[in-house]
């Protein structure tokens, strides 16, 4: 390719698929009578259902082309992770706790194997997430499917009064972050196109990594439910935001009329270095296409940022929020503007 690689070029328009939630959102007009209706604050990564004293939550994701890689590999048996974190994650960026999931498997043919093993992460999953299983379903769809696809459904909750919308962010609160465990589940696509380009095998070994880059990119997702639960039952928190699809443009969700400036971030893990100069990749697409090891933000107070710090190695200050419009990556001068 005479210039670098994007999400768009690897076959995921960003732009477009939030066109096509758009046009979808637009015909769900139907509300419920009686107990149980939506909250309908725009934004947020798990949806409040009024119940109550409570808010139910319900999320819903999947691992998207992860499971390629684990095809390719012949690893089942982390995916399973993947497909909770994905879920639990988006939970408690409203305060909710986990509490009840269901997953969903569609396959060409069923194979007991493979269910067996994507059942183990599963479970390790829910043990992490302090959540169970309580269902589910496996689709045997041969005309429609060609391998396997792994999606599921968390519900929680959170005394309305805990709540967290990111509608309390204001100028002068800091931005904290819990690093990742990787690339997580999201910019896969990308990745594996850079990769089959530049005729790197999922089972090469590269400088910088402790193994081959397949089992680097297979590295489950991390699952942040019991420390980011931790930390706001003792600390004041006015913004959550996991960081998947989308990069740091997922802050854009949080309260508007703010900047949200990223001045020292995370050094991103080798893996995110491999791709982008595998790729050509610039630094706005990366920083809107990976998680760059900042996997899980919170915006709130500086003496509480400092306390958590203090506390957790995980947890390293990045940024601050003033008044102005977007998100910047100050380092690169990148700006992602509100939708």
């Amino acid at each position: 390719m005479s210039k670098g690689w994007t999400y768009s070029d690897a076959g995921v328009n960003i732009d477009d698929k939030s066109k096509a939630i758009g046009s979808l959102v637009n015909e769900l007009k139907f509300k419920r009578n009686g107990p149980g209706q939506m909250v309908r604050i725009p934004g947020l990564f798990a949806s409040l259902i009024d119940f109550g004293d409570i808010y139910l939550t319900l999320a819903t994701d999947g691992v998207g082309t992860k499971l390629l890689i684990a095809k390719e590999l012949g690893i089942w048996n982390t995916v399973g992770i993947d497909c909770i974190a994905m879920n639990v994650n988006d939970t408690i960026c409203v305060n909710s706790e986990p509490m009840s999931f269901v997953d969903y498997i569609a396959i060409d043919k069923p194979n007991d194997a493979i269910t067996k093993e994507i059942g183990i992460g599963l479970q390790k999953g829910a043990e992490m997430s302090n959540m169970e299983i309580v269902g589910g379903e496996i689709a045997v769809l041969p005309e429609m499917v060609h391998g396997v696809d792994l999606s599921g459904t968390c519900l929680g909750y959170v005394e309305k009064e805990r709540a967290i919308t990111g509608d309390k962010c204001e100028d002068g609160d800091v931005i904290l972050s819990l690093r990742s465990s990787g690339v997580h589940s999201n910019g896969l696509t990308l990745a594996r196109k850079v990769l089959e380009s530049s005729n790197v095998s999922l089972n090469d070994k590269i400088s910088g990594l402790s193994g081959t880059i397949g089992m680097e990119l297979l590295t489950p997702t991390e699952i942040y439910v019991k420390q980011v639960l931790e930390i706001t039952k003792e600390h004041t928190v006015h913004g959550l935001v996991d960081i998947t699809g989308g990069g740091l443009r997922n802050i854009l969700r949080m309260k508007k009329g703010l900047q949200y400036i990223i001045d020292d971030p995370i050094p991103p893990a080798p893996i995110f270095g491999i791709i982008q100069e595998l790729g050509g990749v610039e630094d706005r697409e990366m920083y809107q296409t990976f998680n760059m090891s900042m996997g899980f933000v919170m915006i709130l107070p500086e003496t509480d940022a400092s306390a958590i710090v203090k506390k957790y190695k995980n947890a390293d200050i990045v940024g601050r929020a003033e008044k102005g419009n977007g998100v910047l990556f100050e380092p690169k001068n990148i700006l992602y503007e509100n939708y």
